[in-house]
């Protein structure tokens, strides 16, 4: 990166080039909320939600898209099984060191969720003070797995490959990368759910109560495990992705669960 903090560029990170955008003020001057896209996301597929988060909150947004989305580099296919357990080890940390990231929370959708809560459970960084999950999993599930194979039949007989282009640049790789590790067999044992056993950091879970790719199983999950705090919001007439189906309420919860943060911070209770 040029500069530490300016609004769009790239990055190198895990040895690709990767595209991002922010807002708000830059790590040096107020903690930052790293943003993770779900499986067919990108920076642009965030819309609005980054630059308003950033309004009501005060603080730094910063929003990257992963390899194979967006206008970053594709990413080399076929990804292995434990994709998002490699992008949270050896990539996140990488992208967090290139924008001298001093302090805040990651804040995930779907499976940037997941990478964001195996980072949290694996990769010791005092800089990360708590974590914002929206729709996250830790395990398949068939409801889940029966809609992505619906994902795949429209995309094969319908114009996702042309609505996917207007956001990524080669939407093949794009929805290869994602679709085909969660439909391959092997995949029904993915389960990461004991790096929830790992976290030392209070976690925000936000999920639809009509999400099609997971139940609420997930949000559970944490609630029995997590040896920290787990808030959880669940929302009526929201399916998966909150930020687009309740943005109001999502982003004031998420301005008051920062707020919380920020008082017990300095009031020396949790940080440094």
């Amino acid at each position: 990166m040029t500069s530490p903090w300016v609004a769009d560029g790239t990055l190198i990170a895990g040895g690709k080039t990767l595209e991002y955008a922010c807002h708000g003020p830059p790590p040096a001057d107020a903690p930052t909320l790293v943003l993770l896209h779900e499986g067919q996301g990108c920076v642009a597929l965030w819309r609005d939600f980054p630059k308003a988060l950033a309004a009501a909150t005060g603080l730094g947004v910063f929003v990257y898209s992963r390899a194979g989305y967006g206008r970053s580099d594709v990413a080399d296919l076929p990804r292995p099984l434990d994709y998002m357990t490699r992008e949270a080890t050896g990539v996140l940390g990488d992208v967090l060191d290139a924008i001298g990231f001093q302090r805040g929370v990651l804040v995930g959708h779907s499976d940037g969720a997941t990478i964001a809560a195996i980072y949290a459970g694996s990769v010791p960084d005092y800089r990360v003070r708590a974590l914002i999950l929206m729709a996250p999993h830790f395990f398949t599930e068939d409801m889940g797995l029966a809609e992505i194979a619906r994902t795949k039949v429209a995309y094969e007989t319908g114009d996702l490959p042309q609505r996917l282009a207007k956001y990524h640049v080669d939407p093949a790789n794009t929805f290869r990368g994602w679709n085909d590790r969660w439909l391959d067999p092997a995949f029904r044992d993915w389960n990461v759910a004991d790096v929830i056993d790992h976290w030392r950091i209070p976690t925000l879970a936000i999920q639809g109560r009509d999400d099609q790719f997971g139940t609420l199983a997930q949000i559970r999950e944490m609630e029995t495990r997590a040896y920290a705090p787990v808030d959880t919001l669940i929302l009526d007439d929201c399916r998966h992705a909150p930020f687009l189906d309740q943005p109001d309420a999502v982003t004031d919860a998420i301005k008051e669960y920062c707020d919380r943060l920020l008082q017990i911070e300095a009031a020396g209770l949790i940080g440094a």
